[in-house]
């Protein structure tokens, strides 16, 4: 199965009360999955990459062959595709984390990373900060 997938994090200070959102969309447009939850007190870049995180663990669980992930973090898509150095300690933890999560993957899937404008985003936006208003903490 082939999804495109939306993910953003959000952050209300920085660090501040953070969120992630991602939907998850099959090649017909059908929303396959749509999360987000309240991560506590994160930077917007650890709230970037635990979006990130719940996207591919749920591309997982649903058999995904190939995924195409759009963020609107230009530095979370350029060190996951190798054009910017992880030289944060917290990023670097989670980076990692990120990809023990694509090396777990059954059989593993193809993925890439591309950046879109906020405004192509803006679904995965108000599911993060709909993850911050609900103060319902999402485990990832």
């Amino acid at each position: 199965m082939k999804i495109n997938a939306f993910i953003d994090g959000a952050s209300r200070g920085n660090p501040g009360e953070s969120g992630i959102g991602v939907l998850l969309i099959d090649e017909a447009g059908n929303t396959l999955a749509s999360i987000n939850g309240y991560i506590g007190k994160a930077t917007n870049n650890i709230a970037e990459y635990t979006a990130l995180i719940a996207c591919l663990k749920k591309a997982k669980d649903l058999n995904c062959t190939k995924i195409t992930i759009h963020s609107d973090s230009e530095l979370l898509v350029r060190q996951m595709n190798g054009q910017y150095r992880v030289k944060n300690e917290g990023i670097k933890e989670i980076f990692e984390r990120v990809h023990r999560v694509l090396r777990s993957a059954k059989d593993g899937f193809q993925y890439e990373i591309k950046h879109i404008k906020r405004e192509q985003n803006r679904d995965a936006d108000l599911l993060a900060n709909a993850g911050i208003d609900s103060k319902q903490p999402i485990k990832i």
